[in-house]
């Protein structure tokens, strides 16, 4: 990859592959969280999973719209990436309502930092819309308030949820491995060119990404 600007047919390739992506991402966020939000134990708790997923989608709306402009068509820029994000939900279907907010905190959690982390290798437009679509809007408090509030009422689901959210990140991971092995374009991103990194920085990349993880497992009472 020879610039970071859209006169690079290649650089211009993996940005469409990247905000396809995330198209999906947020498009499967927000059917998984609507539904997710029919689990909640209370009406407050039902609205307020419900509005999550309301955000995803006007998120996805943003990606969608940034697609057009781009010159792109949105449904064949997603397609791609149907399979691997389809199959991750497959595997990953909460059973209650907790273990969806486990996943939205830490599942969703690691694949926002990890874009986050990609934002940086990007123009600026593309980096500024990544950094507002993946901004936090008041959900993470609301997460890990109810499941704090939970795991205090009844300590006996703090081991279950752990073991969760460990069994989320190792599908993520293994997702993303999977992804950027057939989209080439998207490791492109990260180690090609001047302000790609080296087997140190990705080394680098990755360990802030488990710290990060580190952190958010504790924020919700749970061991890492």
């Amino acid at each position: 990859m020879k610039s970071r600007t859209f006169d690079d047919p290649d650089y211009a390739e993996a940005v469409v592959d990247l905000l396809g992506l995330l198209a999906y991402g947020e498009l499967q966020g927000f059917n998984r969280m609507a539904a997710d939000s029919t689990m909640a134990p209370n009406l407050r708790q039902q609205a307020q999973t419900a509005a999550m997923a309301a955000t995803e989608f006007r998120q996805f709306e943003r990606l969608r719209e940034r697609l057009v402009t781009l010159g792109q068509d949105p449904e064949a820029a997603m397609a791609p990436f149907v399979s691997s994000i389809d199959s991750y939900h497959g595997t990953t279907a909460p059973n209650d309502w907790l273990e969806g907010l486990v996943k939205i905190y830490v599942g969703d959690g690691i694949a926002r930092d990890f874009y986050l982390e990609v934002s940086y290798f990007v123009d600026p437009e593309t980096a500024g819309l990544i950094r507002s679509v993946f901004a936090d809007r008041g959900q993470a408090d609301f997460v890990v308030t109810s499941v704090r509030q939970a795991i205090a009422a009844d300590p006996t689901l703090a081991g279950r949820l752990a073991l969760w959210a460990r069994r989320l990140v190792g599908e993520a991971l293994s997702q993303a491995q999977r992804v950027s092995v057939e989209r080439e374009s998207l490791a492109a991103l990260l180690i090609e060119g001047e302000e790609g990194l080296d087997l140190e920085g990705v080394g680098q990349l990755f360990g802030r990404l488990t710290n990060r993880h580190t952190e958010r497992m504790a924020t919700l009472g749970l061991a890492p």
